[in-house]
């Protein structure tokens, strides 16, 4: 009989939100019954790891507006620089390469990343209509923490990161708007991720899309789109031209109130001199 105190301890209960986390199934099954709304009345949504299914943390408030912003931010880097198509929340990414700490030898995946980036030169196709999942590696992924378990933490922050890096993916990004767990990956020539490090006024400036850059604390602060268009960071794909716009109807508007005021002043000197007339 085991007499450790972690045999003591009793099993956690299944989670009622999401019942078959933990549980074993081939991809196969996974792809018929687990991928896709399994559950009618419960909100949960399963990937597949290595033969388990691990479900996908509900997030909070903030993560979700974090989420939002960043991913309105790269919505309008795409529309004004389209060399890349953009998956999100429930599509699943399907990641198979070898790896020799596995007992299959093999990392082999179905995550559903909160965003992914697959450039238009992917070898591996995307963007179809039939298309319900993408059968590919990513050339960018962003996930929002998980972080309501050390657990979920260490799943994003350790597993993820080790699986993305082996199957290539060029950038890796993970949102917290706690700021706790917060990073910017870029992977190196040996197949590990390196810091991206802001410069000196805090940008954050990714190789893989050129012109792509965010100040980190906006992040945080997560400002509207106007002031964004009018900062110089991001004028050149957020809402582009709104700035020169925005100058040019600045200036008529004072030209017009300007224009008013003088021929106020004339018809003010017109009556006077009227006024004036024997």
């Amino acid at each position: 009989m085991e007499s450790t105190e972690a045999s003591q301890q009793p099993a956690a209960p299944p989670n009622p939100l999401a019942p078959d986390h933990g549980r074993r199934v081939t991809k196969e099954e996974y792809w018929a019954k687990w991928y896709e709304n399994p559950y009618p009345n419960l909100d949960v949504s399963y990937e597949w790891n290595n033969g388990i299914l691990e479900a996908k943390p509900l997030p909070n408030a903030p993560q979700l507006r974090q989420y939002r912003w960043f991913f309105t931010l790269m919505t309008c880097y795409i529309q004004t620089h389209p060399i890349a198509e953009l998956i999100n929340l429930e599509t699943g990414v399907s990641m198979t390469v070898a790896d020799p700490s596995q007992p299959s030898g093999k990392w082999d995946v179905v995550y559903k990343p909160d965003i992914g980036v697959v450039l238009n030169d992917n070898p591996a196709p995307w963007g179809a209509i039939e298309l319900r999942a993408f059968e590919g590696v990513c050339d960018m992924i962003v996930e929002a923490v998980s972080d309501s378990s050390l657990a979920e933490v260490r799943r994003d922050t350790q597993e993820k990161k080790r699986g993305y890096a082996l199957a290539g993916v060029k950038e890796y990004i993970i949102l917290d708007p706690a700021d706790r767990y917060m990073r910017f990956y870029r992977l190196t020539p040996d197949q590990r991720y390196a810091d991206i490090q802001p410069d000196a006024a805090g940008v954050i400036r990714s190789q893989l899309l050129p012109g792509f850059q965010f100040r980190r604390t906006d992040l945080l602060d997560l400002p509207d789109l106007d002031d964004l268009a009018l900062d110089e960071t991001y004028a050149d794909y957020v809402i582009p031209g709104y700035s020169e716009t925005t100058a040019r109807l600045k200036a008529e508007t004072t030209a017009r109130r300007q224009a008013e005021e003088r021929n106020r002043a004339l018809q003010a000197e017109i009556a006077r001199l009227r006024r004036q007339r024997p």
